[in-house]
């Protein structure tokens, strides 16, 4: 048996939702569930927007000394750094389960995964790198924002079920309880970077390089995109296994990601159906509805005292700028 899984909180839950719908539709053999990093006590939702798929949330994997997790990490932090957990969590409690596969929130499935299971069947896990080309050009991201934030793309990884990857899921546990973080500068960015050393501690790891797997902003300078009798290709031959809309917002259709700027969706005239598709599913399945909810574990900032002081000691002085402003 395969489990597939994706983490969020109930903001995502639209995104979580698309995912399993794709799921559903190209992979029924295929178990989904959503790792909820958020609390459903005292959450009602309409009929219409109660998840079909199974949520597990947070507090049920027994995660040691999860409370600090929460008051040391914003949302995309503790998002991530549960990964490895939840990963434990699928192979202790169902030990049918051969493959564990996750999948960021904000994907679309569009085949069924018959050559990644081939894979696992084959490999301990298999990862996917941001490029497989290099860029030729200074815009973002190219080679060096993948030095910092790692040279794999962690919305996907595999694992099989095996002692050494027990292993190394365990040592990445405890790297992310406490270093799961955006520091760029101190070498962190969140749990991508730890991540470079899964081919390493487990040398049989599989590098998929095929460019139909997790085509995303990033690796749009190596891929195109047709449609033939119904199915997605890249590169006119490689069918598209699963698309990666990290960064796109429904609200904001125009932009084909906040954290680019290399390429514009009007000028990507081969992207228009895919992200309208995506749009469509987005509002479908309640993006506006989800993302009025505040996730339950992460507290507003702690006011500091001295921020407070600063705050009364400048009132006088934007009070005069104001009015003289107004002369």
């Amino acid at each position: 048996m395969t489990i597939a899984f994706t983490i969020c909180s109930i903001n995502y839950l639209a995104q979580a939702r698309t995912l399993g719908d794709s799921l559903k539709a190209t992979n029924p053999d295929v178990r989904f569930f959503i790792g909820l990093v958020d609390t459903l006590q005292g959450v009602a939702f309409e009929d219409s927007y109660a998840p079909a798929y199974p949520m597990i949330e947070i507090d049920k994997i027994e995660i040691r000394d999860f409370q600090e997790m929460c008051a040391r990490y914003n949302i995309t932090e503790l998002n991530t750094a549960v990964k490895p957990f939840y990963f434990t969590y699928f192979f202790k409690h169902y030990p049918e389960a051969d493959n564990v596969i996750y999948f960021d929130p904000d994907i679309i499935v569009f085949q069924p995964l018959t050559e990644l299971k081939n894979s696992l069947a084959k490999h301990r896990a298999v990862l996917t790198p941001h490029i497989n080309t290099p860029i030729d050009d200074r815009l973002t991201p190219n080679e060096l924002h993948h030095l910092n934030t790692g040279v794999y793309n962690l919305g996907f990884v595999a694992f099989n079920r095996s002692e050494e990857n027990d292993r190394f899921i365990s040592w990445w546990e405890e790297k992310l309880r406490y270093e799961c973080l955006i520091d760029l500068c101190n070498g962190l960015f969140v749990d991508q970077n730890w991540m470079n050393f899964l081919p390493v501690f487990v040398p049989d790891t599989h590098i998929e390089r095929n460019p139909g797997y997790n085509a995303a902003y990033w690796n749009l300078h190596e891929r195109t995109f047709t449609k033939r009798d119904g199915h997605w290709y890249v590169n006119e031959e490689n069918p598209l296994i699963f698309f990666h809309y990290s960064g796109y917002d429904p609200a904001k259709p125009d932009i084909l990601s906040k954290y680019q700027d290399r390429f514009e969706l009007s000028r990507r005239t081969d992207l228009t159906d895919l992200f309208a598709l995506y749009k469509n599913c987005l509002i479908d399945n309640g993006n506006a509805y989800y993302r009025k909810f505040p996730c339950s574990y992460i507290k507003p900032a702690p006011v500091r005292r001295y921020m407070r002081v600063r705050k009364y000691l400048k009132m006088p002085v934007n009070y005069l700028i104001g009015k003289l402003q107004t002369i």
